[in-house]
């Protein structure tokens, strides 16, 4: 059955994309304004954009936020890799459950990963700053690095590793020859993902960043406390792009792993 045939659901699907995606529109093209006031259009401008550009506390906070992300994302990374390998090489007792484990940051409300990291770090006498905040983002992002490169690895002919060592070659040699090369598409995949997810993230970070651990998201809810500005919109909006930019790449490669090991 066609559901498109149902009446109204055009309609319906029009009105669900334009009340997603209007309003980033609109923050885009209130970017550009001339005008400080959020909402009175007085003409064009990028006088936002070179401020942003020049302000010290926007580009510390920039910075805090890429150096988070890159850790976070290099350690996720190479965690969830390691663990797609050892939950693909062979079926073991309670394989259900660790891969449940792995999942459930996913369903579990970002709140309530916030809160018990932050409880996490002052049990164990943990000072909040930069620290933490990779920490807590490293753990959160494993399983979105993870789920990429499982569906790699399922994707992955085993004959292959079979006729490796049908050529004499060890366990090592496998997987730096045949095995890391088809599985680079699905880590780079998943390291995009995870990149994203670290940068964007507002919620764990308010709550287990401490003074000076300010990262672009942080940064924005405190600006937009004392009202919403051009500087704020053009933010968002560079944020935007970047985020846009490195899920279509991940996307990409994800197709492009798949075609790759289909073929």
């Amino acid at each position: 059955m066609d559901i498109r045939r149902f009446p109204g659901t055009r309609f319906a699907t029009w009105v669900f994309f334009l009340y997603l995606y209007l309003p980033i529109v609109i923050l885009i093209a209130l970017s550009f304004n001339e005008n400080r006031s959020a909402t009175i259009w007085t003409g064009f401008t990028t006088d936002w954009y070179v401020q942003v550009m020049n302000n010290g506390d926007i580009l510390n906070a920039a910075k805090n936020s890429l150096i988070v992300a890159l850790w976070a994302t290099v350690i996720a990374t190479c965690a969830a890799t390691f663990a797609a390998l050892g939950m693909a090489r062979r079926r073991f007792k309670g394989q259900t459950a660790v891969s449940g484990v792995l999942a459930m940051p996913l369903v579990v409300p970002e709140i309530v990963t916030a809160v018990a990291s932050l409880l996490f770090f002052i049990l164990v006498g943990f000072d909040l700053g930069l620290l933490t905040v990779v920490v807590a983002h490293t753990v959160f992002c494993i399983p979105f690095a993870y789920l990429p490169i499982r569906a790699r690895i399922e994707g992955m002919d085993p004959r292959l590793g079979e006729a490796a060592a049908d050529l004499y070659a060890d366990e090592m040699r496998t997987f730096l020859r045949v095995t890391l090369p088809l599985l680079w598409p699905g880590i780079l995949a998943g390291a995009m993902l995870a990149f994203i997810i670290s940068l964007d993230d507002f919620v764990i970070t308010y709550f287990v960043a401490g003074a000076g651990a300010t990262t672009l998201p942080v940064y924005i809810f405190g600006a937009i406390r004392i009202g919403i500005s051009p500087e704020v919109n053009a933010i968002s909006s560079l944020m935007l792009i970047v985020s846009l930019l490195f899920v279509s790449l991940s996307t990409l490669l994800t197709w492009w792993a798949g075609r790759r090991g289909a073929a």
